[in-house]
């Protein structure tokens, strides 16, 4: 496998090394170093190394496979749900026409001559007024401009369903990388040990060494640097050194940038009170570097995988609401509980693989929980397929748009709330349609059956029920078309 291709199946590493990029299986954005013996899976994508495999999954078999199977399969699994506007008119139609009947009957028997015409007309006028049209538009009208405010505010509804289960939702399960993170690491601190050194300095060597590198650390360090407007210092015998870091020569002088096996490897000691504030960084997860200048450590830099400025605030406001919001990752559990931490959150599963969630929803369905699921890699598609209401970040992965039902289009979180807000909203505004659309036909069959007539001397004319039939229709689009005004962040 050569630098930069796709592994092609599922196996083991027979010779040499690589750096695997495995975001697409785990949803992690730090790439994993591979040695002879480990497993590497097929669609992950090699770094700057080549290496033999032995094929030991093929075709169906391999992992990647298996997750489009159970993206398919848990999308075929999910029961229609059947309408509310369709289960009353089940029973709306037949008495409409039994009230018909019962009227045409009556009024033949006992109505004023010619008794047959009145009961003709009474008939027309009952079927005419109760002409289903109102409790027909109810749903779809709202639905429709429901889900048209929904991508004004870019929250992309996929069908009536999903807007249906939102009101339901008890349950919200959020994947860390990329749904409540940033999903790429950045610098987080960046600190100078030796003070003969100024930080745009050291920051200017590691951005030299980093310069010739495609880690994804090195780009962090160069968005630093970029930022700062520091140039890189000019590198020559530039060496990436596997598993380790980058390695090269500056004004003569040897230049390292790496993790603390490169350090100990040329022999670069940190004091006991930096080791223990790298230690405590590590604790939470996070990757340190460290710059050496021959044996002499100039400085470290912490990188994170940075959480999202607005994931506090829309967890928090998703458990006010009585949502539980339970964090999955296919991370370290040191990382998952920084994270959680940070959020304020309870429940959280670490080292998940996409079986591992898939079977969690399942898990949460089956003890009665109305599950939601937020994420945006290949690795939560079966989950996204599985729950009640998928929801994709915008910015993640094709295969997670087309699994979920819902997609947020920039990847905003506070477009859950949105989303949440929209569905109570349109489902409120159906429960309103259908109100008017029974109401209206619930006073205006008798008086087209000619209920007045016996006391106010009344009838209804066809045309006229005609008319009165058309203006419930107006009222309820007129209603529907409120959801236009709807103030979504709220």
């Amino acid at each position: 496998v050569k630098p930069g291709e796709k592994i092609p199946v599922d196996g083991v590493i027979t010779e040499g090394s690589g750096t695997i990029d495995e975001s697409m299986i785990t949803g992690e954005p730090i790439p994993v170093e591979k040695v002879t013996q480990d497993t590497v899976r097929s669609g992950t994508i090699n770094g700057n190394k080549s290496f033999l495999m032995e094929a030991r999954k093929v075709g169906s078999e391999t992992l990647l496979s298996q997750i489009i199977k159970m993206v398919d399969e848990a999308s075929r699994s999910r029961a229609p749900i059947q309408k509310l506007a369709d289960i009353i008119s089940g029973y709306f139609v037949p008495i409409v026409v039994l009230v018909s009947l019962i009227t045409f009957a009556v009024w033949a028997i006992w109505g004023p001559q010619p008794s047959y015409v009145y009961a003709l007309i009474n008939a027309i006028a009952v079927l005419i007024i109760a002409c289903p049209c109102a409790l027909g538009l109810a749903t779809p009208m709202s639905v429709m401009v429901g889900v048209g405010k929904g991508a004004q505010n870019g929250v992309l509804i996929k069908n009536a369903e999903a807007l249906e289960q939102l009101n339901k939702i008890d349950t919200l399960i959020v994947d860390k990388t990329g749904t409540l993170t940033e999903g790429k690491p950045a610098v987080e601190k960046f600190e100078v040990l030796e003070a003969y050194y100024s930080e745009k300095e050291v920051l200017s060597y590691v951005a030299g060494l980093n310069q010739h590198s495609e880690h994804p650390l090195a780009s962090a360090t160069m968005e630093l640097a970029a930022k700062q407007q520091i140039s890189p210092c000019k590198v020559i015998n530039f060496a990436a050194i596997s598993g380790k870091g980058v390695a090269g020569t500056v004004d003569g002088e040897d230049l390292a940038f790496g993790n603390h096996v490169l350090m100990e490897t040329l022999g670069a000691e940190v004091s006991q009170n930096t080791q223990e504030k790298i230690a405590a960084y590590q604790q939470q997860g996070k990757t340190v570097s460290y710059l050496a200048k021959g044996n002499k450590v100039l400085g470290y830099l912490v990188f994170s995988d940075t959480i999202k400025a607005q994931s506090k605030a829309v967890i928090k406001t998703l458990q006010d609401r009585g949502i539980s919001v339970i964090m999955f990752t296919g991370d370290t559990k040191n990382t998952a509980q920084y994270v959680a931490t940070e959020l304020q959150l309870t429940d959280f599963k670490a080292a998940m693989l996409p079986e591992d969630k898939l079977r969690e929803v399942a898990a949460l369905q089956e003890l009665g929980r109305v599950v939601a699921m937020a994420g945006d890699g290949i690795n939560d598609a079966p989950a996204l397929a599985k729950s009640d209401v998928g929801i994709a970040m915008g910015t993640g992965t094709d295969v997670a748009i087309e699994s979920a039902s819902i997609t947020l289009v920039k990847g905003d979180l506070r477009g859950i709330v949105k989303a949440l807000n929209l569905g109570k909203a349109v489902m409120k505004n159906i429960k309103q349609n259908l109100f008017f659309a029974l109401v209206y036909n619930a006073i205006g069959i008798p008086i087209a059956a000619g209920v007045l007539y016996p006391f106010f001397g009344l009838l209804l004319s066809p045309m006229i029920a005609a008319a009165a039939m058309s203006f419930s229709s107006v009222s309820v689009i007129g209603n529907a078309l409120r959801l236009r005004t709807l103030k979504l962040n709220r």
